[in-house]
């Protein structure tokens, strides 16, 4: 923690404060933040709260086992106002192979307990794309989802990543377009709109403002370990293994963007959400390919914005209009 509070206060002296802005929202994860000490975090807070308001969104996932009332207590003391809860899934089979350590029932509770507490915006993350997923059994989740204080589901595909334990176990995943769409019917059904190809919720109000920063392409601080930050065109990665972090906590490679690379990022992440494209990004043989699109009906545009008509294409329809 020592480090990582030496690196907020040089990003927040030097950037923050130097160029007279605030922090709009704040995100605490990377990990399982239930785990430490909410007392832990009082150093930070003490550090942003010069640059925060009321109107920040302040979110921290937690981990349903870890996230006892006094955690929860205490982060809402500090004010954090927005909690993530890496669920999954309330299938206690289905949690046991994903190597969770919480159970359903635990789950339930702790999401009871932070809407008792004060919390009014609360996320549930679910995986799907699990070997013997079914429609029928994803439907249970999203049904215990909406008989809870729940305004907001983070619905993934399993993503099998390099150096993860469950790398050499391919085929625990599997890829299914259909499942996926029923899911997405589904859980709109039940209330919750879909403004991100994974992100659903029940009104605007509870849209996660830090995910929309990121595909707005606005500018972010990263602090911690491994955690990547975006400024002046540039993005920063600090060093990824806790030990080297600790010994050099402002060391970072960096990557200088190209006006082309920040281009096809604004085209791929637009067509992954509700915000779309600004047409005047196009050149004209892209403008030409958007026609072929508008007649396949798989975009709309709408006051010089272009949008995706259906977010499961999102790649596919970027890479076509870049060919």
């Amino acid at each position: 923690m020592k480090a990582l509070i030496t690196q907020l206060e040089f990003e927040v002296n030097n950037y923050v404060k130097k160029h007279n802005k605030s922090i709009d929202t704040v995100f605490i994860g990377g990990g399982t933040p239930s785990t430490i000490d909410f007392k832990e975090y009082a150093k930070v807070f003490e550090i942003l709260q010069p640059y925060i308001n009321d109107y920040t969104e302040i979110t921290t996932e937690a981990n349903p086992n870890s996230a006892t009332i006094d955690w929860l207590k205490g982060m809402y003391s500090l004010g954090v106002n927005r909690i993530s809860f890496g669920v999954q899934s309330f299938d206690d089979d289905k949690l046991k192979l994903l190597g969770r350590s919480h159970g359903s029932n635990r789950a339930i509770k702790a999401i009871q307990d932070a809407k008792c507490i004060g919390f009014n915006s609360i996320n549930c993350d679910i995986i799907y794309g699990i070997k013997g997923d079914q429609f029928s059994s994803l439907k249970k989740d999203f049904d215990i989802i909406s008989s809870l204080p729940i305004d907001h589901i983070s619905a993934y595909s399993l993503v099998i990543e390099e150096g993860t334990k469950f790398f050499n176990k391919s085929s625990l995943k599997i890829d299914d377009e259909e499942l996926s769409q029923e899911i997405f019917n589904y859980i709109d059904k039940i209330g919750f709109q879909q403004y991100e190809i994974s992100n659903f919720a029940k009104s605007n109000n509870y849209e996660s403002k830090h995910n929309k920063g990121y595909w707005e392409h606005t500018e972010y601080l990263g602090i911690g370990a491994g955690a990547v930050g975006y400024k002046n065109k540039t993005r920063y990665y600090p060093h990824k293994d806790i030990e080297n972090f600790i010994n050099n906590p402002l060391f970072a490679q960096t990557e200088e963007l190209s006006q082309e690379d920040i281009k096809t990022e604004k085209i791929l992440l637009g067509f992954r959400c509700n915000l779309g494209v600004k047409l005047d990004l196009f050149n004209l043989d892209e403008k030409k390919r958007i026609e072929d699109l508008i007649k396949e009906d798989k975009v709309t545009i709408k006051n010089d914005t272009m949008y995706n008509n259906n977010l499961l294409l999102a790649d596919e329809l970027a890479l076509y209009i870049l060919e």
